[in-house]
């Protein structure tokens, strides 16, 4: 008996100092919450996180023990129930617990669901053991579907802040999709390259914003005519020098 006793007090003994642990955890972290939630960055909440996770870790390991099973056979009774103040219950919970009021005690030592939970929680297991398979699978799908959805429309959410924070940093876009499509259209086409003259389009090309070609392009103003070419003064010099010295070669 007392060897289960010494079990039982040193078992109580580590569970409650890794709940005081916890609890100085948790008090931490909503301490930085509250006081620097316009400096705290996102690598130190996760610090904090990691360290809460750690004490639940540990928590669950004490209670999954072999020594914490003897718990489940301690019962644990109210004394003495009262509307007055009890400095000591105050005193152990830290003022949030200040008399064991018959309000109180149903739900600080409840083991059991509350009535109304137990009975919801009944009916949702009745419906879900006659549920057809097909039925359930065809629920299944329709929820994965929607989920994949949501699951879209957060990852669009965050390209468009990613895209977002990256132009507010400075990295401005080193492309114009106006200034590729004109430099398509004046390579393809020829339009831009002399101003006043039209785009000439040969047959079968299709310019940007305009349809496919069927024949020539129709002329845009009047069009001045071709004046000869003027005949070369090299060339003259040359014909007059053969008609003057026929047999001089």
């Amino acid at each position: 008996m007392q060897r289960e006793e010494k079990q039982l007090e040193a078992t109580l003994h580590a569970i409650l100092n890794r709940v005081n642990d916890l609890k100085s955890a948790i008090q931490a972290l909503i301490s930085k919450l509250e006081n620097e939630y316009e400096t705290i960055h996102w690598p130190s909440f996760l610090d904090n996180y990691a360290i809460l996770s750690g004490h639940l870790t540990g928590l669950s390991k004490i209670l999954q023990a072999e020594l914490a099973p003897s718990l489940r056979s301690v019962v644990v009774l109210p004394l003495q129930l009262g509307c007055e103040r009890d400095e000591e219950l105050s005193r152990l919970t830290e003022g949030r617990v200040p008399a064991c009021t018959h309000d109180l005690v149903p739900d600080l030592l409840r083991t059991k669901p509350e009535p109304q939970a137990e009975q919801r929680l009944q009916q949702l297991i009745h419906k879900a053991s006659t549920l057809n398979y097909d039925t359930a699978q065809k629920q299944v799908a329709q929820f994965t579907k929607v989920i994949s959805h949501v699951w879209e429309i957060i990852s669009k959410g965050r390209e468009d802040w990613e895209g977002e924070s990256m132009r507010s940093a400075g990295m401005q876009p080193t492309h114009s999709i106006a200034d590729t499509h004109a430099l398509v259209t004046a390579v393809g086409t020829g339009k831009g390259l002399r101003p006043g003259m039209p785009a000439c389009v040969p047959p079968g090309v299709v310019a940007p914003g305009m349809g496919p070609s069927r024949g020539p392009t129709p002329q845009m103003g009047p069009v001045a005519p071709i004046m000869p070419k003027a005949p070369s003064a090299i060339k003259t010099n040359i014909k007059a020098a053969n008609q003057i010295h026929p047999y001089q070669r």
